[in-house]
């Protein structure tokens, strides 16, 4: 199963890949994130960053719907991501070759086409191992 260091491993494989300094990991591409620490928020309590736990983006409501009713024992979200483009990822349920997909294609949703064309056009997509 995945964990913060195949989820650290795997983003900074892909291109323009800018890793910004939290308590946990965070993720970005031409300024925009992709994946980062599931910064859990308990009201009356300090926030806890999660780092068995993946913020991805997902790109639209289809896709995240798509992914939480498929896959409920993987995905959750909370009512601070209502009608946002995100989902958060239970690490430790996750194989490393799903989790490299995801990642992937969170980057991909928000790396500009030049530079996704890029990887496209000759580099290997992320490998697992």
């Amino acid at each position: 199963m995945a964990d913060a260091d195949d989820v650290r491993r795997l983003a900074l494989a892909l291109p323009h890949v800018v890793e910004i300094d939290s308590e946990g990991f965070d993720f970005r591409v031409a300024g925009k994130g992709f994946v980062w620490s599931y910064p859990e928020r308990t009201p009356g309590r300090p926030r806890v960053i999660r780092t068995d736990v993946a913020v991805l983006y997902v790109g639209d409501e289809a896709e995240k719907q798509a992914l939480l009713l498929g896959e409920p024992e993987r995905f959750f979200t909370t009512p601070t991501y209502d009608g946002l483009p995100l989902v958060m990822l239970r690490l430790a349920r996750v194989g490393v070759d799903r989790l490299a997909e995801l990642v992937t294609d969170a980057w991909r949703m928000r790396a500009p086409a030049s530079l996704v064309d890029d990887l496209d056009a000759g580099a290997d997509p992320v490998s697992p191992i």
